[in-house]
């Protein structure tokens, strides 16, 4: 990470303090991943343990991975995993070698560790991100 991109976390995570929100939902769109990681279940879940435990979320249950779509331009794996403070998701588009990552807490998280680590663990070429405060 950037030390502009830790300020910013910096940021969000002492004007979350400050407003007191119900959650934080962060939205990171990936693209260019890489196919073989997309495409492998076991990946996604180990991915999923992993963020996890960098964000110090508790996992609720197992990670659930499903592959589907009849259009291929959006077919591929979705990805939930329920966290004692609400819910993690992704999208895996296949044909666009896309993903589309949600992290929704009521407990505070550094979104740009987040977007970092996952640009990382599917070797993005870049992501975008939203950041929102859930009332």
């Amino acid at each position: 990470m950037t030390k502009e991109q830790r300020q910013k976390d910096a940021n969000y995570l002492t004007e979350y303090a400050a407003k007191k929100p119900w959650g934080l939902v962060v939205s990171i769109d990936l693209k260019d991943c890489n196919i073989d990681k997309m495409i492998d279940a076991e990946y996604i879940k180990q991915f999923v343990k992993d963020l996890c435990e960098l964000i110090k979320m508790k996992r609720f249950g197992d990670t659930v991975v499903v592959n589907f779509g009849v259009d291929e331009r959006v077919s591929g794996f979705s990805m939930t995993q329920l966290i004692e403070t609400s819910l993690i998701s992704a999208h895996f588009a296949n044909i666009s070698k896309a993903i589309y990552l949600d992290v929704f807490s009521c407990k505070a998280f550094p979104p740009y560790k987040v977007a970092e680590f996952a640009k990382e663990k599917f070797e993005a070429s870049e992501y975008k991100i939203n950041i929102n405060f859930r009332y």
